[in-house]
């Protein structure tokens, strides 16, 4: 099944969620655990009806989920059709489906030889070293629990930062977020590479990337 470009799943209008790094996800507001359990029971059984199952996660008062093709690790059809019925199932049980607290946590690791620190970071987290083409050069975990790690070539001059965060997030949260950092004495950085990602710092000069789909595919 061919993979969906973000332009293609924007035209899908699926409210509450939100394409972030090659899957759907979305959180459930429950209110409770027992009535979460209950909503992960109609989930699966749509799922399995369906014979494509999302990643869940039940919290005391929310469940997340994440839908990506197992095969294609990227969004197809069946994705589409799994978060309609999802989003059904919500709606039956009253509850309220968003995408606007979610985001998805990549670690930026810039170092003039990655070649020779992915291994270690492979090993000492236990995850798996992956590249060449589709995968770029990253450490990933293969049960998708911690945050993957990639590395970016960078100058050997010092001073240098080592690490920097990459935020995942719905286009429709960049500028709120962005707010919510220059309100907390944040900077703006740079902009050069929006809507792809935008570039903020801490006041002691710390960065992290706010990143989209958009500008990408």
């Amino acid at each position: 099944m061919s993979k969906l470009t973000g332009q293609q799943i924007e035209a899908e209008r699926l409210d509450g969620w939100a394409y972030l790094l090659g899957g759907l996800q979305a959180r459930i507001h429950t209110k409770d655990f027992a009535t979460g359990l209950s909503v992960v029971n109609a989930i699966g059984a749509v799922a399995e009806e369906m014979n494509h199952h999302p990643e869940l996660t039940l919290r005391h008062t929310h469940v997340d989920v994440r839908l990506s093709g197992h095969d294609e690790h990227a969004v197809t059809e069946r994705d589409i059709l799994l978060a309609r019925a999802i989003s059904a199932v919500a709606a039956d049980a009253g509850v309220r489906l968003e995408s606007s607290g979610i985001s998805r946590l990549e670690l930026a690791l810039d170092t003039p030889g990655p070649d020779v620190i992915a291994p270690f970071w492979a090993a000492v987290l236990a995850m798996e070293h992956l590249s060449g083409p589709g995968s770029g050069d990253e450490v990933r975990d293969p049960a998708g629990v911690l945050p993957t790690v990639w590395f970016q070539t960078s100058g050997g001059g010092e001073p240098r930062q080592r690490w920097h965060l990459d935020i995942w997030l719905d286009p429709a949260q960049v500028e709120p977020r962005i707010a919510a950092a220059l309100a907390a004495g944040g900077t703006l950085v740079s902009d050069a590479e929006a809507p792809s990602f935008w570039v903020l710092a801490d006041p002691e000069g710390n960065r992290a990337c706010l990143c989209t789909w958009q500008g990408r595919d």
